[in-house]
């Protein structure tokens, strides 16, 4: 029942992951999952060659050309995108785009550290929660969310389009989108560039991004697809 009605709410999905969120950022987890990878002296695989080449600058690579093969597709869509209206492709591409912007504005208005500038792991920032705004740690800031977990996260929005036309492709879609998110955020937490909750709410911000532009845009359509003078019906997110 419970997965029912998250199925048919985004908005109870949104609600209980921002929750989980806090809570998590109210145990302190984030120093002690760190300490798992670093040491007083920094961390030992923050340059291995395989999570620099591979997992930071190849996967980044390789996202940004996914998201160029989204906006060809609104044009020339392939697979189950030629399902979608026009409209809907260009959503799903935009969003991708509009979710990497928003991850990318909160980072750079974050003075938060990463865990390879902080004291305990040899660099010479101290310990300051992601939520204390405008208190500097003594280091460079710009760390919180974590950016290049967005790399696989902000195609989450493309949950919100598909699931129209065809929910198992939906749902594969957001565990591989969500999934490569994920990897790539411990691939840079064992390198000392993100805290997990840095992961965690990148995640959840493009989530919210993607709901935030579906409700919007759906709004929209269904207005101008309502007949003159209709009272237009709008579905339950």
């Amino acid at each position: 029942m419970l997965r029912s009605m998250l199925a048919r709410r985004p908005l109870a999905w949104t609600l209980l992951t921002l929750l989980l969120l806090l809570a998590w950022d109210a145990t302190g987890l984030d120093l002690a999952l760190a300490r798992l990878a670093g040491t007083p002296t920094g961390f030992p695989w923050r340059d291995n060659g395989f999570l620099v080449h591979v997992m930071h600058e190849g996967a980044r690579s390789l996202s940004w050309l996914l998201l160029i093969a989204l906006l060809a597709a609104i044009r020339w869509p392939v697979g189950v995108l030629r399902r979608l209206r026009l409209r809907e492709r260009a959503q799903l591409a935009l969003t991708v785009l509009a979710c990497v912007l928003v991850v990318s504005l909160v980072k750079q208005a974050s003075a938060t550290s990463c865990p390879w500038d902080q004291k305990a792991f040899g660099g010479m920032a101290h310990y300051v929660s992601h939520w204390a705004w405008g208190l500097r740690d003594g280091g460079p800031g710009g760390c919180f969310p974590a950016g290049h977990a967005s790399a696989g996260f902000a195609y989450v929005a493309g949950w919100f389009v598909l699931r129209r036309v065809s929910p198992s492709a939906a749902r594969a879609w957001l565990a591989c989108a969500l999934a490569a998110g994920l990897l790539l955020g411990l691939a840079q937490q064992q390198r000392g560039a993100h805290y997990m909750s840095h992961t965690l709410w990148t995640a959840w911000l493009c989530w919210t991004t993607g709901f935030a532009v579906d409700a919007l845009l759906r709004r929209r359509y269904v207005r101008c697809d309502a007949p003159v003078g209709a009272v237009p019906k709008l579905n339950e997110s």
